[in-house]
């Protein structure tokens, strides 16, 4: 008789939802950024986990360009003094980047483990 696998979650469900990539149930996270030892439903070992700065510098050229393009956009329409776009920008800025860290993160180890991504080595 045939052994029945389920199919894996998606690793764009899990990976923004912050849940284990193999069993969609345990949380990938202690804290803000930093990731569990290992999955408390399934028991996944996270050590193959190494999202480095990928997430950041997406999140940096998104972040960037949607408030430098509304920052612009106000600037042509009302030409409002400088004080006022730092009021309003820097903080914009701050929150859609703190916004957009986890998710990515997450969705950056879902999509290693995916993917089976690991380090490169070199063959001897």
């Amino acid at each position: 008789m045939a052994e029945h696998h389920p199919s894996p979650p998606s690793p764009y469900a899990t990976g923004l939802s912050g849940r284990c990539p193999r069993c969609g149930q345990g949380a990938l996270f202690d804290g803000f950024l930093k990731l569990k030892p290992r999955c408390s439903a399934c028991g996944l070992d996270y050590k193959f986990a190494d999202s480095a700065d990928g997430p950041a510098v997406f999140i940096m050229l998104i972040a960037g360009f949607l408030v430098l393009g509304a920052a612009l956009s106000v600037e042509i329409a009302y030409e409002p003094p400088i004080w006022l776009h730092l009021v309003i920008w820097l903080p914009l800025a701050l929150v859609v980047c703190l916004a957009l860290l986890r998710p990515m993160k997450g969705l950056a180890v879902a999509l290693q483990y995916a993917n089976k991504a690991e380090e490169g080595r070199r063959r001897t």
